[in-house]
């Protein structure tokens, strides 16, 4: 493996950037009204939901990169895999009014709905890889009918529990998710919690090279693989729980952006963890730009969960990489 340098590390955060800068300028122009560059009241409305757009983005992307190099299966996701449908359900157990009953108001803060998603998020893939695991391995066409399973128990356990409690104004940002407001409370510790997981996982993506080989050449090079995907699967759970608490499981950015800025980058992590994170960021800002603009058309007229777009751009996407990973499979055997 070639040394890393701090220049290259600086050239590959400023293409990111760059990548950034050119999606948030476009979905500053796109009103839900109008296009055009904003004026400066406009401007003060859109430029929070791009930033929150941004890093929902962001964080889902960078724990999809984590998740594909740790298990070396190009179609992990953390929706595929039901982290973001198990982060959300805990979230949703957070706001209902049994729970408030049983917590303070000393608990009943964005920490603890922090905490609850974090638990929903880590139980589902828990599951999931106790039941996708045979003799110690992960198949992936059996890791992912896991997760989709596990996804539509979450969902059938959401309706139920909605259903209950006649609360449908979170229907659709559960099963699609979308960009909410979140208080200036939920929004700081969300952003800190994703800027340091983005940080810890950046210090181990030379270790995540090394875990794109086999477990043997792996531990000959001293790397315990074992210990390394228990801690990136953890902070890559942290990171998908902490946007899912505001945002509802958003499918397939995980899936789509690192596959894009492997075009760009290869197959270095160290390269391609912070391009596909900055991906992640423009997608879902275009995306929600491409929501804005919808709703001026007379077919719509109104917003569209950003979810229900990247749905429509990754669904298809995924299947393609299913259909090829099948043929590699077939071709092996």
């Amino acid at each position: 493996m070639k040394r890393w340098t701090l220049s290259q590390l600086l050239l590959t955060f400023a293409i990111g950037a760059l990548i950034w800068v050119i999606a948030a300028a476009i979905s500053l122009m796109v009103g839900s009204t109008a296009t055009g560059w904003p004026t400066r009241e406009l401007f003060e409305e859109r430029y929070p939901r791009i930033l929150l757009a941004s890093l929902i983005g962001a964080a889902l992307a960078a724990a999809g990169t984590v998740y594909q190099a740790i298990l070396r299966n190009p179609l992990a996701d953390p929706y595929l895999l039901g982290v973001s449908t198990g982060s959300a359900l805990f979230a949703y157990f957070w706001r209902l009014p049994a729970a408030a009953l049983v917590t303070t108001s000393l608990f009943a803060s964005p920490i603890t709905q922090q905490a609850f998603s974090f638990a929903g998020g880590l139980f589902s893939i828990a599951i999931v890889f106790l039941l996708a695991a045979r003799r110690g391995r992960l198949e992936p066409l059996t890791l992912l009918l896991t997760g989709v399973i596990v996804n539509i128990i979450n969902a059938a356990l959401f309706l139920l529990i909605n259903e209950l409690y006649r609360d449908q104004s979170t229907q659709a940002s559960f099963l699609v998710g979308g960009l909410q407001t979140p208080s200036s409370a939920q929004f700081q510790i969300v952003a800190y919690t994703v800027a340091l997981c983005f940080f810890l996982l950046l210090l181990l993506t030379p270790k995540l090279n090394i875990a794109l080989l086999s477990e043997a050449e792996a531990q000959s090079l001293g790397l315990s693989i074992h210990r390394l995907r228990w801690i990136a699967l953890i902070l890559a759970s942290i990171m998908t729980a902490s946007v899912v608490a505001i945002s509802g499981p958003i499918g397939f950015v995980g899936l789509l952006c690192p596959h894009v800025s492997r075009l760009i980058a290869g197959n270095d992590q160290r390269k391609l963890f912070p391009l596909a994170t900055a991906s992640g960021a423009a997608l879902l800002a275009l995306a929600d730009a491409a929501s804005r603009l919808l709703s001026q058309s007379q077919f719509t007229g109104f917003l569209l969960p950003v979810g229900i777009l990247t749905a429509l751009l990754g669904g298809p996407f995924f299947l393609l990489l299913l259909w090829r990973t099948r043929r590699r499979t077939e071709v092996a055997l």
